[in-house]
């Protein structure tokens, strides 16, 4: 059974399946035209492959134990994955290519964050202009499960969408920041830049929080613009615990706390969405 578990959350199906959530969320909270399918499809491979392709050169770290462990057993696995996810996503991005302007922002960005992790050619000196990278993948993972959705749908763009899409980064931006607080030695041996690297433990805790302030203010506005009340209240569950595990995560570096709980809790309020009844 752990075998299995390990299989589902660190081949990337876990985070694939997590994303393609959080793209139903959209298309439902956001009341979008269904079907949504191709896109919910392309969301999937398109994560399988980058997820798959990040882990397959990413070098061990002290931190991440049973990650580790599992990836240098299973690197032909991740290299599988990564093939299969890219031509998945080659049939849908085909299937949507008449809104390749929309999608294809998505691709540059994915890559970009994978390859200062590729070992040859130019890009491993990209680590040493890349600035930022919490904001950044915070920001791929927003555009790709919130504005990229409502931008195929041609959405008008109202305040509702732009609280929608505050909401969303500032949540996973607060959980970002537990990553690469576990990860900020290793990353200033690697001089990697990003906020966190620079600031001290007091100047950590005042970004996390105003994150979160931020995320809350956000999600309350969504009250305001049309959202029930249930969904709102299920938009800001997530955000409650993850300032509660804020200390403890801080602490404890447990493989299945990061990559399951925190993980898991951008994608909870979307799963949250699909179960409860409004």
């Amino acid at each position: 059974m752990r075998a299995l578990f390990h299989f589902f959350l660190f081949s990337s199906l876990f985070i694939a399946f997590g994303a393609v959530l959080m793209v139903y969320q959209t298309a439902h909270l956001m009341e979008l035209d269904f079907p949504v399918d191709s896109i919910l499809y392309f969301v999937f491979f398109a994560t399988l492959c980058s997820y798959n392709l990040h882990w397959y050169f990413t070098p061990s770290s002290p931190e991440e134990k049973i990650r580790t462990q599992w990836t240098i057993k299973n690197k032909p696995l991740h290299l599988t994955l990564a093939f299969a996810g890219g031509l998945g996503s080659f049939i849908f991005f085909w299937k949507l290519k008449e809104y390749w302007y929309f999608i294809l922002p998505s691709v540059v960005l994915t890559f970009l964050y994978t390859a200062p992790k590729i070992p040859f050619g130019p890009f491993p000196h990209l680590k040493k202009v890349a600035i930022g990278k919490t904001i950044f993948l915070s920001a791929v993972w927003t555009y790709v499960t919130t504005t990229m959705p409502l931008l195929i749908y041609e959405t008008e763009w109202q305040t509702r969408e732009t609280l929608f899409c505050i909401s969303r980064f500032f949540l996973i931006y607060a959980i970002c920041i537990l990553f690469d607080y576990r990860d900020r030695d290793a990353d200033r041996a690697d001089g990697v830049r990003s906020m966190i690297t620079y600031f001290s433990e007091k100047g950590i805790d005042r970004l996390f929080f105003f994150s979160l302030l931020v995320f809350g203010g956000a999600t309350t506005g969504l009250a305001m613009q049309g959202i029930k009340l249930i969904p709102v209240i299920a938009l800001t569950v997530p955000g409650i615990i993850t300032g509660f595990l804020y200390r403890y995560a801080k602490k404890n570096h447990s493989d299945y706390l990061y990559y399951f709980v925190l993980d898991g809790l951008m994608v909870f309020s979307s799963l949250l969405t699909l179960i409860l009844p409004f």
